[in-house]
């Protein structure tokens, strides 16, 4: 399935195609006569006056050849229930042989800027599928027709959610990749060949690492057979030379736990534990698509857990890049030593004005909130405060979770300068941020996402219909459009 999108003015509709026309919250299609033939207002103005009028849509079958799509705009519509709208369209049309829709934009009377911009992304957000491995093509194409002269989002803003889309679909895109496919070593070629975006790419291979002295992150790979690396992505799409905003995330491509093994029933998912470092990616990609005016960097470390005769022993002890060293108890509390490393990095390279990672670095989170919040812990209300209103206009919810000093000390060790994993109990996922706030070490404005709960929805949410969501791609870059641009 794919969606096609095509603007024009003139409508080319005729009796026999698919009509799509906007009311207000009462449903009162008298301003809709000009758009309908007589007997086709009879007809729906008749059936609404039976109908709940609660709904969003209805969708009336004149005949075979012909439907008229109803939508009704409600008052103090925010930009997520927009989108949703957009959404709950494709899924009232992602059935049967009806594969072409006129969208009227001149029927809209919502004063919503860019209604029809936000309505067409959530409906090409929801029509998102992967089947790459699928033998068996579908090859059926949905045609949306934009007409009217009023409404329509301006070529420049049908640029930007173009290359949202895009940049939101490459992070599922990678997510969704089985482990035996989406390896480091391909992880890493992928990233480099976003060059052509105009993306500039480094790549740190194990020799390099090595020599930086990233012992934490290194020692997370050396029971695969696959190498490590850490990626940066830069974009310099402001004027002056200010400081760059920073994205970091977590890559481990499969996580079997190490020595620390999962168990079976949990371990399939584990694909999805470069979820952090797909949304950087997508989120890097949608900035040099967009022609994003600030300088940005994207940072991921790509590792794969694994288990051999010269992994990671519970036990052992490494020196960070930072120069902190850890003890690592449990082998399975393994992206957190990735990011230590790649934080440290970021900080120290490019001295950005505040860095956010993401991860999906623990259960913990998912049982603290399910899969309706991330959890977000940070050193900087301000920061907090940006992430927080970004997330709450494209439903990409975060819930604030304390850091504190007695949460801190969980983390020290007896033999290092720190361990990997609190062993008194509870609070996982805010001593894990507690280890994580370590590794900043200049005071660096810095959030923390932990999406555990948030990257892969087995039943499918408002904008997506199941599998990789992206989260985190839409978050960030409203983030920099309302404060950084």
């Amino acid at each position: 399935m794919s969606i096609k999108i095509n603007y024009s003015v003139k409508a080319k509709g005729n009796s026999s195609s698919n009509l799509v026309l906007f009311a207000n919250e009462q449903f009162n299609v008298n301003g809709l006569k000009k758009y309908l033939s007589s007997s086709e207002f009879s007809y729906i103005n008749d059936l609404l006056k039976t109908s709940d009028l609660k709904k969003n849509m209805f969708v009336f079958e004149l005949n075979s050849k012909r439907k008229i799509v109803l939508i009704s705009i409600k008052k103090d519509l925010k930009i997520f229930d927009v989108e949703n709208l957009g959404a709950e369209f494709y899924g009232r049309i992602n059935y049967g042989k009806n594969s072409e829709y006129y969208i009227n934009t001149d029927s809209v009377i919502a004063k919503h800027e860019n209604f029809i911009g936000h309505f067409l992304h959530g409906l090409k957000l929801k029509s998102y599928e992967f089947k790459k491995y699928k033998t068996k093509k579908e090859t059926r194409i949905i045609s949306i027709n934009v007409l009217g002269s009023k409404n329509k989002p301006s070529a420049q803003n049908q640029l930007k959610f173009k290359a949202l889309e895009e940049g939101t679909f490459y992070a599922r895109d990678l997510v969704s990749e089985p482990g035996n496919i989406l390896h480091p070593d391909e992880y890493a070629k992928r990233i480099n060949s976003l060059k052509k975006d105009g993306l500039k790419i480094t790549v740190y291979d194990e020799r390099k690492l090595k020599k930086l002295g990233m012992n934490a992150l290194l020692g997370v790979g050396m029971g695969s057979i696959r190498g490590s690396y850490l990626v940066t992505m830069e974009w310099n799409g402001a004027k002056n030379n200010s400081k760059p905003l920073a994205f970091v995330g977590k890559g481990v491509t499969f996580d079997t736990g190490g020595y620390s093994l999962k168990p079976a029933r949990f371990m399939e998912d584990m694909t999805y534990d470069m979820a952090g470092s797909a949304a950087v990616v997508g989120l890097m990609k949608n900035l040099a698509l967009r022609k994003a005016k600030i300088n940005a960097v994207g940072v991921v470390g790509l590792v794969e857990n694994m288990v051999s005769g010269v992994a990671q022993r519970p036990g052992d002890i490494v020196k960070s890049y930072s120069g902190k060293t850890i003890e690592v108890l449990n082998t399975d509390a393994e992206g957190r030593l990735v990011l230590a490393d790649a934080l440290t990095f970021t900080e120290k390279k490019f001295k950005p004005k505040f860095i956010v990672d993401l991860a999906t670095l623990t259960g913990a989170i998912i049982v603290c909130l399910g899969s309706e919040f991330a959890g977000l812990f940070s050193n900087d209300d301000k920061l907090s405060k940006q992430i927080l209103n970004a997330g709450e206009k494209v439903e990409e919810k975060l819930w604030r979770m304390p850091l504190h000093k007695n949460y801190d000390k969980l983390m020290n060790s007896k033999n290092a300068d720190m361990q990997n994993i609190n062993y008194v109990g509870g609070a996982g996922s805010t001593t894990a941020a507690q280890f994580l706030q370590r590794f900043i070490l200049n005071k660096t404005p810095w959030a923390h996402l932990d999406i555990a709960g948030m990257a892969f929805s087995k039943y499918g949410g408002a904008l997506n219909s199941g599998g990789a969501t992206g989260f985190g791609v839409r978050l960030l870059n409203q983030l920099i459009e309302e404060n950084y641009e």
